[in-house]
């Protein structure tokens, strides 16, 4: 064997593997479109050619600059070819894990993806420097801004800020004057949206303190694309954002009266919030409860979470709910989305909110162009991240300076969203005409302080994918996160969430923008302030004893109903199957099987009240059975409880693996929309065949549900619904066939049969034999069949008694008055095994009953709190 040894034809080759890479680069740079005129080029780094603008900022046509040279690199040998299979991977990705944003969203229409471009944004580190250094500046300053505004308000007094502009503001609250802060700092999270100039630096265009978004979705973000592109992810390197998410959890516990034993809970608006899902990940990634409003109770000047095992204390809440939402008792009084007494219990210094209420008014435009002189007030310091220029229409030398040069600015109201006050979309001067340029100078001098003129500044464009033939750049805005530090100060999320305009520049989710992972890069060896930090032991500590999951009363709820829905859909899914399949077989001649089918889809909503008896025109009622598939306001079919099912899903969210929450999305969606190459007309054999697939993923999510979900007691609820339903069910559909005598005809036999699905264990146990003994011993009196009701039975008596820890062992005693089906003497409801006793109808009655006075029971003990003596108060 020989070896090479010749450095020069190694040298040769590395040289050659470069100048390889550099041409495979410049390749893809010439097939990336340019920033328009003007525009900073995120990829080549400098402004698009104009006349106004030096050579040297200026940038040619097929160079990248050095961190996007880097990246490009890294595509591998399928360079520019592979972007098209990254990008079908990350929307399969996107789907599957149920990212979604909707403006408004409603349960009966579908949820709109997130949309994510395959390209990230890529910052250097010194475009990094100059955004952390602004960034945790101006949170300081914020910070001394609130103190000095709900404490003795020298900035008021000496004129440094309007008064208009604090308490005429709507943010402003005047219930939290004078009132100190828990842990002693007002703000523990802002979000600053940045964009770059033509100058190539970073300018601050608005800050968000009351309920940013953005923290969930950037997480999303990042593990989607690192994935797509994780050998570039991994050489460059991109710093990690975990260690910065664990350090702001602790802090927040360590601002609270309880440190590290705090109970930190993520206050959301609930499911038909457009950024519900980034609320619901958020929470299950960070390990906090995900309420709301009306899972939480003040009780002496104290916040307490509504639970199953009582009243547990909450000392600190991450909201997501702006201030004026907060508290009915001294806010809006007709809001829903609060908590009565909060603000009181707040000031009593007893809950964190982060962050503390009324900050509102620090998002004010008009609030920007006073922050150079606060700053030098407050902080002694020149800013170092400079603002974009802004002008207060409410001074009239402002005023009057902006208006002539109010075609280069963009018009925006000072009290964006406020109700009782002049509000408006931002307006681009640029795309008025003279006479619209009049009529706003006419407008702003007729309520000046309503109105804020910003200057308008050439967005930078970054590059993105949408196929070969289309790889357009966009404008960006760069949102970036301080979040509070375990050391009482604050830090900056090293990346951030790149909102991508549209071709007219838009850069608003709501119409039409989309998001980009945010790379920051870092050194390849970690500095001594990056490596990650060593938990406390206390935290330690917390993190081997907190296993417990608390389940709110209204998890709880949800749960439930999710189990019952769950089984009503599988019992219609049954029922229907069988009702079709009968109505097209020789048993559509038996009188007593339709009856016997007819009461059950009456009872059970299969049809719409008033439709024809199956006796009388089975035609007719097929076509009614099919229709009340998709019906849902009329009947209570399959379609109606797939689309409970997700009602009740979507409210516990985060309790479910993205793979159970897409399941029910997957199942929803393919028996309300069906195949485009399905029979366009509704015939019996094609309703038979969708029943059919349905029946497929409902039995995926009932492995979900049983094999994929901790057994805690939110669980146990839900198999306890499930079981309430089967036997409630079962137990009718047993009824009704003794009393229509349908078990008489060998169809009505094998119907029940089927109804029950366990045809095959009957005639594996039974071969041939058609009694009623034998029936009944393998359907009321089985323990090993589980669509036995004495199967149901026991093990709802096992699922209640396993819940006897709460409500001083209510659910213990109510498991006791299960009827012990399982004990049964056949001889007694069955004597000569062929006919059936008035004691099994008294029996099926009294499992029907039991059933339907557990449920009131639950609901009555766990999800009213109608009989708060029984809960316990935790110790706080």
């Amino acid at each position: 064997m020989e070896f090479n040894n010749n450095p020069f034809s190694a040298n040769a080759q590395g040289s050659q593997a470069a100048t390889d890479s550099a041409a495979m680069v410049q390749a893809i740079v010439r097939d990336i479109d340019v920033a328009p005129m003007g525009h900073w080029d995120e990829l080549r780094g400098g402004v698009s050619k104009s006349s106004d603008v030096p050579h040297h900022l200026s940038v040619a046509k097929q160079t990248a600059n050095a961190v996007w040279t880097e990246f490009l690199s890294h595509l591998g040998s399928g360079g520019i070819q592979s972007l098209p299979a990254r990008h079908e991977a990350m929307m399969r990705q996107v789907r599957d894990n149920g990212m979604t944003y909707n403006v408004y969203a409603n349960a009966d229409q579908p949820q709109r993806p997130w949309s994510l471009d395959l390209l990230p944004l890529i910052l250097s580190s010194q475009d990094w420097s100059q955004i952390q250094t602004g960034v945790i500046q101006r949170m300081r300053l914020l910070e001394g801004i609130m103190s000095d505004v709900y404490g003795m308000q020298h900035l008021l007094k000496e004129g440094a800020i309007p008064y208009a502009l604090v308490q005429g503001h709507p943010g402003y609250l005047h219930a939290m004057q004078g009132s100190s802060p828990v842990g002693g700092r007002h703000l523990n999270l802002a979000a600053f949206d940045l964009v770059k100039g033509p100058d190539g630096c970073w300018w601050l265009l608005s800050q968000r303190t009351q309920a940013p978004s953005g923290l969930g979705y950037l997480l999303e973000n990042r593990q989607i694309i690192s994935n797509q592109f994780s050998r570039a992810f991994e050489a460059m390197p991109v710093q990690a954002l975990a260690e910065s998410y664990r350090s702001f959890v602790n802090a927040l516990k360590l601002r609270t009266t309880a440190g590290m034993q705090a109970h930190i809970a993520l206050l959301t608006p609930g499911p038909y919030n457009e950024t519900y899902f980034e609320q619901a990940y958020l929470a299950r990634y960070l390990g906090l409860s995900l309420v709301q409003g009306n899972d939480l109770l003040v009780r002496d000047e104290k916040l307490y979470l509504k639970t199953l095992e009582g009243l547990q204390p909450v000392h600190g809440l991450l909201k997501r709910v702006d201030d004026d939402w907060l508290d009915p008792l001294e806010l809006r009084a007709e809001s829903t989305l609060g908590v009565p007494g909060l603000l009181q219990a707040v000031r009593a210094g007893n809950v964190l909110v982060a962050n503390t209420p009324g900050s509102g008014f620090l998002e004010s435009n008009a609030l920007l162009g006073f922050l150079p002189q606060l700053s030098r007030t407050l902080l002694q310091e020149e800013l170092r991240l400079p603002a974009i220029p802004s002008w207060w229409c409410g001074e009239q030398a402002a005023m009057h300076d902006v208006l002539p040069r109010l075609q280069a600015c963009v018009i925006k109201p000072t009290y964006p969203y406020a109700s009782g006050r002049s509000s408006f979309e931002p307006v681009m001067g640029h795309g008025l005409d003279w006479r619209g340029l009049e009529e706003w100078r006419a407008r702003i001098q007729n309520n000046p302080e309503a109105h804020t003129i910003q200057s308008f500044i050439p967005l930078s464009h970054t590059p993105t994918f949408a196929s070969l033939r289309s790889m357009p750049s966009r404008p960006v805005i760069l949102r970036v996160f301080v979040l509070a530090n375990e050391e009482g100060g604050w830090q900056v999320l090293p990346g951030g969430l790149a909102r991508l305009g549209t071709q007219n520049g838009i850069a608003s989710m709501q119409q039409g923008g989309s998001s980009a992972d945010v790379w920051v890069l870092g050194n390849a060896t970690p500095t001594q302030a990056e490596q990650p930090k060593q938990v406390p032991q206390e935290a330690v500590f917390v993190a081997s004893t907190q296993r417990h999951r608390l389940v709110t009363s209204r998890a709880a709820e949800n749960l439930f109903w999710m189990g019952r829905y769950s089984e009503r859909t599988e019992n219609t899914l049954r029922l229907s199957k069988l009702a079709l399949n009968t109505l097209s077989s020789e048993a559509q001649h038996s009188p007593a099987l339709l009856e016997w089918l007819t009461q059950l889809c009456v009872a059970h909503g299969l049809v719409a009240p008033g439709v024809v008896q199956a006796q009388q025109s089975r035609r007719v009622f097929e076509r009614a059975l099919i229709a009340g598939f998709w019906d849902t306001q009329h009947t209570t079919g399959v379609g109606y409880n797939l689309r409970a099912i997700k009602l009740a899903a979507a409210a516990v969210r985060e309790r479910l693996s993205p793979e159970h929450w897409r399941l029910i999305e997957q199942t929803e969606n393919a028996f309300f929309q069906p195949q485009e190459n399905d029979a366009p007309v509704a015939t019996s054999v094609w309703a038979q065949q969708l029943l059919a697939r349905t029946s497929q993923l409902m039995a995926a999510l009932t492995g979900a549900q049983t094999d994929r979900m901790t057994r805690d007691d939110g669980w146990r609820l839900l198999s306890i619904g499930r079981h309430i339903e089967r036997l409630d069910f079962l137990a009718h559909a047993l009824s009704a066939a003794v009393q229509t005598q349908c078990l008489q005809s060998q169809a009505g036999f094998d119907a029940v049969l089927a109804l029950f699905d366990s045809t095959i264990s009957f005639h594996a146990q039974y071969q041939q034999s058609r009694t009623l003994g034998a029936m009944l011993e393998l359907l009321l009196t089985h323990t090993d069949n589980p669509r036995a009701l004495g199967w149901v039975a026991q093990s709802l008596r096992g699922r209640l008694a396993k819940m006897g820890h709460l409500a001083n062992g209510t659910t213990e005693e109510m498991s006791h008055k299960i009827p012990k089906l399982w004990d049964i003497d056949l001889t007694s409801i069955c004597p000569d095994g062929l006919n059936p006793s008035p004691e099994l109808m008294e029996l099926l009655g009294q499992c029907r009953l039991t059933a339907r006075t557990v449920s009131d029971q639950l609901n009555s003990l766990f999800f009213s709190h109608s009989d708060e003596s029984q809960q316990s108060i935790g110790a706080s």
